[in-house]
Formats: C-alpha cells, sequence, structure tokens
C-alpha cells in the first residue's frame, strides 16, 4: 500500500469519529490532500473516499457538511467517471429527499460538480455522461409539483448547467425545453422566474427550430389574453430571450411588436415595465429588424416617459426660485397624505427613458430627428420626483451627446470650407444642440442646489458631457451655473464624491471655455476651491490645486492685454499653495500637483511676488534633486524659463544645469525629452545669465543622444545645440569634434526624414552663420559630401543608401543659402563633376541632386549650363543618374517656373523616349509649386497632358493621370468638367486616365475641391459599371482612396456603388483561362486583381463608413472571399477579425457559416513534394486564419455555437493548431493587434 494510500485511508477512518472535532480535522486534512497536484489515488482509495464524502453530507454537524461539499470540487478531476457518476446519482437522489437540510447541502455539492466539471477535449465525453444523468434526474424534479423548494432548486441548477456546458447538452435541449415550458404557468412567481432565467441561457446555444418552436408557444400562449399576471411573465420571457437568443428574434419581430404594443395599454404597471424592457431589447440586438418600429416604440416611449397618474406636477417652471422653496415645503408636508410604496409608475417610466436611451446609442443614423422629438422631452424630464428615475433621463441625455460627438468627430475629419479663412460648416446635429443648451442649463441649474447627492452627480456628468461636445456653449450660462459648483464646494453635508466631481467639471469648464467668461466671478470662486486644497482628503486637495492652475490662467491669460486686476487674488492663492508645496508628508499626487500649480502662478503672476520667488525657486530646486518630483519640477522649470515675465533665475541656474546634465545619462526617456525641452528653454530666454562653463555638464552628455536609435530625441537634442551656437558661439569650437560626427552620421542615415532632418538643417545654417573658424562652409561642405565620393567598391563596403542623397541634397542647400556668396564657386564644382567621366557614380547623383536642391531656393537663374548638363544626364547609361536628373530639373523649375518650365514642356513634346523621366519632372512641379504661380501655365500644362493621356505605356499613363490629377488642384472649378467632358467621350484608356486622375484630387486634408468634388464624384464612379475590366480595377482603386481619405464624398452614394462593388467580388468563370508552358498547363485568373481591389474597398468602408453598411449582406460577400483565391483570403481573414471588434452581433449572426472556411485553412496541410514557397505560403495562410479565430474565441458568447465551441476543443487537442493559436496569443498580444492595420498604401 503506497503511503498517500495509506494517509488516505487514516484520514478515512477517523471521519467516523464519534467526535465532531475529530471529523472536521479529518475532512479539512482530506481537502488539503485533495488539491494538490501530485496526488494520484488508486481505485480502492478512489471509491472509497467518494462513498465516505457522500455519507458527511449527511452529518449532524454543519460545518462538517459544508467542508464535505468543498472537498468534492478538486475531486472530480482526480477520479475517474464512475466515481463522478456515483456522486451525481446520490446527489441527484438527495435533491429529491425529504429532508431540507440535505437536499440544500446536495443542491450545492451538484452546483460545484457542474462548476468543476472539464471542458477540454478530453473531458468532454465524462462531461457529457454526467450532464446526462443530471438532467434526466432535474427534469423529473422538475415535474413534482408538490414542493416547490425542490422544484426551484432544480431550476437554479438546470441554469448553472445550461450557463457553463450548454454546448454537452445538444441532445437535450428538446426534452428540456418541453419540461420548462409548463413551468412558465406555475402558480409561484419564483418558479416562473427561475424558469425563465433557465429558458434564458439555454436560448443561446439551442437550434433554430427550438428557438422557433420557443417564440411561437409564448406568441400564442399571448394570444391566448391570459391572465395579468401570466402575461407578465410571457413578455418578460419574451425580453430575456431576446437579450440572450440576440438576433434570431428578428425573424419574430413582425408578428411579435403588434403583440407587445397591444400589451401597453393594459392598465398594469409591470407588464408595461415588462413591455419596454423586451422593447429596449430588441433595439440592442436587431438594430435592423426594428426599422420599420422605431416610430411605433417612440411614441409610446414618449407617452409613458411622462406616466405619473398620482402626482400633479405644478407649472412652477416659469416662477422665481423663491417661490419653489414655499412649494417644497408644502409638497413635504402633502407627501405625508398619501404614501408612496403602492406607486409603482415609477417603473413604468424608468424603463421606457431606458428603451430611449437604447433607441439612442443604436441608431447614429436617426441622430438629427431624435433632436426633434426624444430632445425636448428629455429636458422636460429633468423635472422627474423619483431620484433613480431622473438618473436615468441624465444617462440618456447624456448619451445623445455622446452620441453628436462620434458624429461631429465624423464629420469634421471630412468636411472643409472652400478655402481655408473660411470656418468649417457646422455639423448639422451640434447646431440642433447649440439651441437646446440654454434650455437645458435653465433645467439644471435648479437641480445643482437639490439635496440629492445622485442628482448632482447627474447633472455635473450631464454638464461635462456637453462641454466636450460643444466646447465654448456654457458661456453665456456660467453666472447660472457658478452657484450650483460654490453649492457643492462648500455645502457642509456633501460626500467627498461629489465635491470631487464639482471640481473635475469645474476643471472641464475651465478648459473649454474663454478666461474672460470668469474673471467677473473671481471674488466668488476662489475661496470655496481654496477651503478645498485645505481638505484633509488628498484626492479633492489635488482637484482643487489643478482647478487653481487653471483659475491663474484666467486671471492673467498668456498674450492678451487684459483689464482684469489680479492683484487682490495673488496672495491668498500663493500662500495656500505654498503651503502645500513645502510640505513633504503628503500624498505624491498632490507634491505633483502643487509643483504644477506653483509653477503656474509664478509665470503669470512673477510680478506680484516679488520677494517670494526666490524662496519658491529655491524648493523647486529641491524638489529638482528629489527622484520622485524631479519630472514634474522640469517640466515646470521649462514653464517658468519661457515666462514673458522674464523671471530671474540666475541664483539657481548654476545647480539647475549641473543636475541637468545628470539627467540625460538617465534611462528614462520621458525625463531626456522633459530635461532636453528645458535646457533649450534655458538656452533661449535665458542666455544672458548663464556662463558659457555652466554648460559644460550639458554639453558632455549630447554626442551619445544624436544617434538614429531614436529620432526623437535626436531632434530636440539637435534644437538644443542650434539654440547654443546661437546664444554661445564660444562653446561651438568643442562641440565640433565630439557632436558633428554624430550628426553627420544621422545625416547619411536612411532613417532620417520630416522634422528631424528640418532641426538638422537649422543647426548646420546657425554654423555656418556663427562664423566659427574651424566649422567653416567648405569644411561642413566637405564632411557631408565625403561618403559619395569613395568609389563604391572601397574597403569599407558602406553601401550610401538612397535616403541619404536627398538628405545631404537638403543639407547643402541649408548651407549654400546661409552664406550665397559660396553658391555659385559650389554650383561650379557640381557642373564638373557630373561632367567628369571619371568621377564615380554616387558622385555624380549626388551632384544633380545638390543642383537640384539649390536650384529650388532660386539662386541658379536658367543658366543655359545647367540645363545642357541637365540633358546630357538624361543621356547617361546609369538609370540612377538619369533619375537624379529628372528630380533635379523638377526641383530647378519650381525655384525658377518661368525659365524651367516652357523648356520642359518643350522638351517633353520633342522626346518621347524620354518621356517618362521628363513627365516625373513636371510632377516634382506641380506637386511643389503654389497656385498662385502656377495658373499662367495650367493651359499650357494641361494641353500637352491631354495628348498623352492615351499612351500605350501603363507607367507613362499613371504619371499623366497624376499631373492632371494635381494640376485639376490648382483651378477646380474650370478643370473638372473637362475631365468629366473626357470620361464621355475618350477610349478606355482615355477614361482609366481621368479616374487616376480622379485619385489625386481626393486629398487627405480639407481642399477647395471637395465641395465640387462631393457632387460629382457619382459620375465618375459610373465608371465600375464600364465594360472594360481595367477600368472597373480603377475606378475601384479611385473608390477605396475616396473611402480612405474623405469618406463625407461617397457616404450619400453607397446605396447606389455597394450593389456595383459586390458584383465585382464575385469569381467570373469567362474571366479564367488556361494557359499551356511547356508540358504543364497553368490557369490563369483575369479577375483577380478587380477582386482584390474591391475587397480592399469593403475592407476601407469598414472604418470609414460603418453606418452606411448592411452588415449581414457585407457578410455574405466576406464568407464567399474567405473561399476564394490566397491574395483574398488573407484580406478577408482580417476583415474578419476588423468585423468581431465592429460589430461583435452580426458575426455571431453567421457564426456557423463563417466557421467551416476558417476550419478549412487551419487545418490543411500541404503536398508532401510542394516547393518551399508552396509551404511559407500556406503557414502565413493558416496564421493569418487563426488570427481571425482568436478574435473571434475573444467574444465571450462565441463559445454558446456548438460548431465553434467544437473547433475551439479541436484546436486545443491538436498540437499543430495549439501552437500556432498559443503564438498568435503571446506574440501578437491578444491576437487581434497585429491584424488590425492593414497597408492600405
Amino acid at each position: 500500500m503506497s503511503s498517500v494510500s495509506y494517509h488516505i485511508s487514516n484520514l478515512l477512518e477517523k471521519m467516523t469519529s464519534t467526535d465532531k472535532d475529530f471529523r472536521f480535522m479529518a475532512t479539512n486534512d482530506l481537502m488539503l490532500e485533495l488539491q494538490k497536484d501530485s496526488i494520484k489515488l488508486d481505485e480502492d482509495s478512489e471509491r472509497r473516499v467518494v462513498t465516505m464524502l457522500l455519507k458527511l453530507l449527511e452529518d449532524k454537524n454543519g460545518e462538517v457538511q459544508n467542508l464535505a461539499v468543498k472537498c468534492l470540487a478538486p475531486l472530480v478531476s482526480k477520479v475517474k467517471e464512475p466515481q463522478v457518476e456515483t456522486m451525481v446519482d446520490v446527489l441527484c437522489s438527495n435533491m429529491t429527499s425529504d429532508k431540507e437540510q440535505l437536499r440544500d447541502i446536495s443542491s450545492m455539492g451538484l452546483k460545484t460538480v457542474i462548476a468543476e466539471l472539464p471542458l477540454t477535449s478530453s473531458g468532454l465525453t465524462l462531461t457529457g455522461s454526467v450532464c446526462k444523468k443530471i438532467t434526466s434526474q432535474l427534469i423529473g424534479a422538475m415535474g413534482k409539483q408538490d414542493d416547490v423548494s425542490v422544484q426551484l432548486e432544480a431550476l437554479d441548477i438546470l441554469s448553472d448547467m445550461l450557463g457553463r456546458l450548454s454546448g454537452a447538452l445538444v441532445s437535450f435541449h428538446s426534452s428540456l425545453l418541453s419540461s420548462l415550458l409548463p413551468q412558465l404557468t406555475s402558480p409561484r412567481m419564483a418558479v416562473r422566474k427561475r424558469s425563465i432565467l433557465a429558458l434564458g441561457h439555454l436560448v443561446p446555444c439551442c437550434s433554430p427550430a427550438l428557438f422557433s418552436q420557443l417564440t411561437e408557444h409564448l406568441m400564442k400562449e399571448l394570444a391566448k389574453g391570459p391572465p395579468t399576471s401570466m402575461t407578465r411573465t410571457y413578455i418578460q420571457c419574451l425580453a430575456t430571450i431576446s437579450r440572450q437568443g440576440g438576433h434570431r428574434v428578428g425573424e419574430h419581430l413582425e408578428k411579435l411588436i403588434p403583440m407587445v404594443v397591444k400589451f401597453t395599454g393594459v392598465e398594469d404597471d409591470e407588464l408595461r415595465e415588462y413591455c419596454f424592457q423586451a422593447f429596449e431589447a430588441f433595439i440592442r440586438r436587431c438594430p435592423k429588424e426594428m426599422s420599420p418600429h422605431i416610430a411605433t416604440v417612440t411614441q409610446l416611449c414618449l407617452k409613458f416617459m411622462t406616466f405619473d397618474p398620482n402626482y400633479n406636477y405644478d407649472d412652477s417652471e416659469e416662477e422665481d426660485e423663491d417661490s419653489m422653496d414655499i412649494d417644497d415645503e408644502l409638497e413635504e408636508e402633502s407627501d405625508d397624505e398619501y404614501s408612496d410604496d403602492d406607486d409603482m409608475s415609477w417603473k413604468v417610466r424608468r424603463s421606457s427613458i431606458k428603451c430611449l436611451e437604447a433607441l439612442i446609442s443604436t441608431r447614429l443614423d436617426l441622430l438629427l430627428s431624435f433632436y426633434s422629438s426624444i430632445c425636448p422631452a428629455l429636458l422636460a424630464r429633468f423635472k422627474e420626483r423619483e431620484e433613480n428615475v431622473r438618473a436615468d433621463v441624465f444617462t440618456a441625455f447624456s448619451t445623445l451627446l455622446r452620441q453628436t460627438r462620434v458624429a461631429s468627430s465624423r464629420h469634421s475629419l471630412i468636411v472643409s470650407g472652400s478655402d481655408p479663412g473660411v470656418r468649417r460648416e457646422e455639423e448639422p446635429a451640434v447646431a440642433l444642440l447649440k439651441k437646446q443648451v440654454p434650455a437645458t442649463v435653465k433645467a439644471l441649474h435648479r437641480q445643482l442646489k437639490e439635496k440629492s447627492i445622485k442628482s448632482r452627480q447627474g447633472c455635473f456628468c450631464l454638464l461635462t458631457e456637453l462641454a466636450h461636445t460643444v466646447p465654448g456653449a456654457l458661456e453665456e450660462h456660467i453666472p447660472a451655473l457658478i452657484p450650483g459648483i460654490v453649492f457643492s464646494l462648500t455645502d457642509k453635508s456633501t460626500p467627498s464624491t461629489m465635491r470631487i466631481d464639482a471640481l473635475s467639471f469645474f476643471n472641464v469648464l475651465l478648459l473649454s471655455h474663454p478666461p474672460q467668461a470668469f474673471q467677473p466671478h473671481m471674488q466668488v470662486l476662489l475661496p470655496p476651491v481654496v477651503a478645498c486644497i485645505e481638505d484633509t482628503f488628498y484626492k479633492i486637495t489635488s482637484e482643487a490645486l489643478l482647478v487653481i492652475q487653471h483659475l491663474v490662467k484666467v486671471m492673467r491669460p498668456q498674450g492678451q492685454a487684459g483689464g482684469f486686476d489680479p492683484k487682490p487674488f495673488v496672495k491668498e492663492v500663493f500662500s495656500v499653495t505654498m503651503k502645500r508645496l513645502k510640505a513633504t508628508d503628503i500624498d505624491q499626487e498632490v507634491k505633483e500637483r502643487a509643483i504644477s500649480c506653483m509653477g503656474h502662478i509664478v509665470c503669470h503672476l512673477g510680478d506680484h511676488l516679488r520677494a517670494e520667488v526666490q524662496g519658491v525657486l529655491a524648493i523647486f530646486l529641491e524638489r529638482l534633486k528629489n527622484e520622485i518630483t524631479r519630472l514634474t519640477a522640469v517640466r515646470t522649470i521649462t514653464l517658468i524659463a519661457a515666462s514673458p515675465l522674464k523671471v530671474d533665475m540666475s541664483p539657481i541656474l548654476p545647480e539647475v544645469l549641473s543636475v541637468l546634465g545628470s539627467f540625460l545619462r538617465k534611462n528614462q526617456r520621458a525625463l531626456k525629452l522633459g530635461t532636453l525641452a528645458c535646457l533649450t528653454a534655458l538656452v533661449t530666454h535665458h542666455a544672458a545669465s548663464i556662463k558659457p562653463a555652466a554648460l559644460e555638464p550639458v554639453l558632455s552628455e549630447l554626442p551619445t543622444l544624436v544617434d538614429e536609435g531614436d529620432m526623437h530625441v535626436s531632434q530636440v537634442s539637435i534644437t538644443l545645440l542650434t539654440g547654443m551656437a546661437k546664444a554661445y558661439p564660444s562653446s561651438l569650437a568643442k562641440i565640433s569634434s565630439s557632436v558633428l560626427p554624430g550628426v553627420f552620421r544621422l545625416i547619411h542615415s536612411p532613417l532620417l526624414q520630416g522634422s528631424t532632418l528640418e532641426a538638422i538643417l537649422e543647426f548646420l545654417q546657425a554654423l555656418v552663420l556663427s562664423k566659427t573658424s574651424n566649422l567653416s562652409y567648405s569644411q561642413l561642405l566637405k564632411s557631408l559630401m565625403e561618403p559619395f565620393h569613395r568609389s563604391q567598391s572601397s574597403a569599407d563596403g558602406s553601401i550610401v543608401h538612397r535616403q541619404s542623397y536627398h538628405s545631404v541634397a537638403r543639407c547643402v542647400a541649408a548651407l549654400s543659402s546661409a552664406s550665397p556668396k559660396e553658391t555659385p564657386g559650389t554650383v561650379a564644382g557640381f557642373i564638373q563633376q557630373v561632367k567628369n567621366p571619371g568621377s564615380p557614380e554616387s558622385a555624380r547623383v549626388l551632384a544633380l541632386l545638390c543642383m537640384g536642391e539649390v536650384g529650388r531656393k532660386g539662386s541658379l537663374g536658367g543658366s543655359k549650363e545647367v540645363q545642357g548638363v541637365i540633358l546630357e544626364a538624361f543621356s547617361s547609361t546609369s538609370e540612377e543618374v538619369k533619375t537624379a536628373a529628372s528630380c533635379a530639373l523638377g526641383s530647378m523649375a519650381v525655384g525658377c517656373l518661368s525659365d524651367y518650365l516652357p523648356f520642359l514642356l518643350k522638351e517633353i513634346s520633342a522626346q518621347p523616349r524620354r518621356q517618362y523621366l521628363l513627365l516625373h519632372s513636371l510632377k516634382e512641379v506641380i506637386s511643389a509649386c503654389p497656385a498662385s504661380s502656377l495658373s499662367p501655365h495650367v493651359e499650357s500644362v494641361w494641353a500637352l497632358l491631354f495628348q498623352n493621356c492615351e499612351c500605350q505605356e501603363e507607367g507613362t499613363r499613371n504619371l499623366v493621370a497624376e499631373c492632371l490629377g494635381k494640376l485639376t488642384l490648382v483651378n477646380p472649378a474650370a478643370l473638372l468638367p473637362r475631365l468629366k467632358q473626357l470620361l464621355k467621350t475618350g477610349s478606355p484608356l482615355a477614361r482609366s486616365t481621368v479616374v487616376t486622375a480622379i485619385k489625386f484630387t481626393i486629398v487627405d486634408h480639407p481642399a477647395p475641391i471637395d465641395s465640387l468634388l462631393k457632387d460629382c464624384i457619382g459620375d465618375f464612379l459610373k465608371t465600375l459599371q464600364d465594360d472594360d475590366i481595367n477600368v472597373r480595377r480603377i475606378a475601384l482603386v479611385m473608390f477605396n482612396s475616396a473611402a480612405h481619405n474623405k469618406p463625407s464624398l461617397i457616404r450619400g452614394l453607397l446605396g447606389r456603388v455597394l450593389p456595383h462593388l459586390y458584383k465585382e467580388t464575385q469569381i467570373r468563370k469567362d474571366l479564367i483561362r488556361e494557359v499551356e508552358m511547356g508540358p504543364f498547363k497553368h490557369t490563369v485568373d483575369d479577375g483577380l486583381d478587380v477582386r482584390k481591389a474591391a475587397f480592399e474597398c469593403m475592407y476601407s468602408l469598414l472604418d470609414s463608413c460603418l453606418e452606411g453598411l448592411d452588415i449581414l449582406q457585407f457578410l455574405d460577400h466576406v464568407e464567399e472571399g474567405l473561399k476564394d483565391h490566397y491574395d483574398i483570403r488573407m484580406l478577408t481573414f482580417l476583415m474578419l477579425a476588423r468585423l468581431v471588434s465592429l460589430c461583435p452581433a452580426a458575426v455571431l449572426q453567421r457564426l456557423d457559416r463563417l466557421v467551416e472556411p476558417l476550419k478549412a485553412t487551419v487545418t490543411t496541410k500541404v503536398k508532401a513534394g510542394s516547393v518551399k514557397q508552396e509551404f511559407e505560403k500556406q503557414e502565413e495562410l493558416r496564421r493569418s486564419a487563426m488570427r481571425a479565430v482568436a478574435a473571434l474565441l475573444a467574444v465571450p458568447e462565441v463559445e454558446r455555437s456548438p460548431s465553434m465551441a467544437e473547433f475551439a476543443n479541436q484546436i486545443k487537442s491538436s498540437t499543430d493548431m495549439a501552437s500556432i493559436y498559443q503564438s498568435i496569443q503571446g506574440g501578437e498580444g491578444g491576437g487581434i493587434g497585429a491584424t488590425e492595420s492593414m497597408d492600405m498604401s
């Protein structure tokens, strides 16, 4: 006998002891043993342990019984199947016993066992057989009408089991349904409620036929017009199955809605409440199918949200506040005569308001109509007397505001005035909201002084939403809101959460409104906030400090000549902040806020503090040396350094600089960036009080920071160096040896671009202008050009990246613009370089690009020699040199249009063989020149492009199209109609050029052409029906560009365009042909590119026009794509993952159809003899499909689908699939992160 069995038989012996303490301790020890992972029981021990524990369930001592139940949980996974079945049998028979205590303990035991049954594929047989046992016993128990408590327990256990293991019970679903339905007519309320819960758990994974059976049954019963109490049960059941079963109710809505509407007319408050709960579930779960019924439901909600038959609302709205107080007293007296306990009408009001909220949150498309119908009704209900209902009214109104914000953020991405100076047209919903603001404030400001905490919190949340949605809207109502804020801050009975809410709302108000609105009220506003800083609760102090920080900005806004004198308030604000600033035994958050707040006081009001400033600066220096507060201190010193008040910082500067120097060595990135910004501010604004020697510690740290590993830190470091170069030219001599090599490495790096490059250009110009001897123009030029003059096959073998040619050319141009005297000599050098056949190719390319960049600044003039050199370069044998010459010519023409553009146009006409290169130059000119300087040349350029728009060579045609598109932006009113004309008359090639040109007129920022495009883009999209497949493909690419960059252009056209888009996603047999390649036959699908373009459009529409799509129809086409070609499957897997996060409900509706293609992809194996590429392709497909599966499995309701649950088990049980799944979960942050972004270029 092994030691474990021996130990356990000892315990079992003690469990039979007559002493209850022995039994208790032995059971406890057994539980600890069973919880160990290592324990293995032999068959005999298993049987004895199970028998013993079941016996202990009938123990006389309650504590022993409870422990025995706890032992069952670890036991389920430790013993074999027959033992688990024995446990279940005994527990089930105990359930129907006469002893109440035994029944309770056994039902606890059953729940414990159910919670522990394994869900993995290996344990499914056990789970299945145990569930069958329990279910058949429970169905029997439910039939026992005589004892209600047995029924209740049985229903409870059934709900648990269906909730967790519904998939394993599929075979029992119909018998469960037939035994649950009669329970709905039970005379006992509790039985009916629990039956409804159990049905709710059954619904998500039962078959469609069963679901219909259940719904038909409910409708049949309701049609009989049963007594009110039964009707309530049926309606409640409808609401529950709609919430749980979701979309499935959709097909029955036509019949259901009229019934539920009829029952709202019955005089029974609870029934009405359930009716509205059902409506709410329908609206949330089947938004599409509910569309025809929305008007009916809205009318009912509006009617019943004011349903309060036992109470008369006086029209005291119009009277003034004083008479209101008297009314309140009268009300309190009259309340004694009428008891509210039996008044249930508030439930009806609450459920109808919640139904409205569901409507507002699911139907963004009806937002404008809500403002005319629902908004005034909600405003009128702000006077609701029942506190909970009022909170729901506030929530519904806040939802309306949030939806408006969503709509306006989408609108603002798109719409723009025809001219940057014109104000953007306002989103219509925001305009409607602005009209309602006065009424909203009027309804709320009275609530702000209510005693009810919940109401006031609701008001503040609502006002915060309002300030976020329409910043500045509350400006003229601030005098009405201030008393409410002050009341919540000063009222003694107000709890701390309420104060925090009031302060954070005040904060939002200060941020979203102009300072002038608050200045007149300073006397009233400051004292309560100052009092809050003295509060003992740290959260209140910290919020109050933030408010004071904003109030300081209000007292004296920077950059505005204020007529407001802050003097009377300075002392009070300063002393209370100072007290918190000095304290060291306070919360971290308060410390940081105090530093920041004091920084703002010094920055805005430093001249009123005079003597105190030095004391404050000394404290800041202390905080700077403390690791916990150093980051906040750095930011605060930056703020003070840049203050227009020119605060004198000289006493602390030397020490501050040495501490800041040490921060540059630290690893914390935020601290590094903050420190560099602070140093830049100090060098810029306080150069006079810094001795160059004090900068030594900083300078020694900078070389290591200039590195391509972190471009942003490099950029900020170089900006600081530029500041030093301007302020202390003497310190530059030292940096040339240490910092410059790093800067040049950065210039030659392929990663350099954008703002970092701009910073470098400014730095080089500052170096040249500082006239330091060892940093002259010629030396800098030499260092820049050096890597390009070595022959490419030199010993170090470093390849110069194409990007660095452009960076260096920009640097050379910057240097020459800083010293114009040197330019002619430099240009002559470049010309020699290009002409010299012996110079390496890299040097010639660079020389051409440098000439271009210098010419862009306009300092070349129309030199004939330069034109000759460029033309010569066009006939070079090297492609790189040709491309560089084309770039250079474009850049020079930008700098001097009148000289170069006619020359360029002449060459394009005369030299058909060089057309491609010359068109590249022309594209550069059109892209980079301002419209005003291009206008005189538009006609000549247009005519030339027009001649070439039917060119046979696709590359050239695309270039012509890009030039046409960008030229149209110069004068859209005149040129768009010409493109439209060409579309009607041109050949297929011309049509494809026009559509591509339109793609280039759609830019991602507001432009004057937008309003014109919006009117005529429909005509261009008609090419989606073109006979030529290539034109259709290009039309799809253009549509995709619009959906991606300016969705507003196409939102209104979706109804017309989508059918044609979906048509292009289908595989067309007539476009598939067989090609013979030697002995092999190879199929070619000419329609693949068009399909790919169509699916890409669908992906873009998901992000930009989701509300315009019928998702179920959309999913039909995604489903087809899942079975298509490799490229398209990759795309549709991405779409599926995106759809799961955007609209899970619709995906769940189609789940069973989507699982099959996913399963097929994930389980495919590549043929044994395939090539490596084939293996890699298949692997990538499987990973992509698995990402979609992982996204699906992240949705909680997915497990309820039998097919998905089975698939999930299949994945877990196959080592191959499980490893792919694991790597996606681990490597890509939950499986969706990496799939979300698709390269749309």
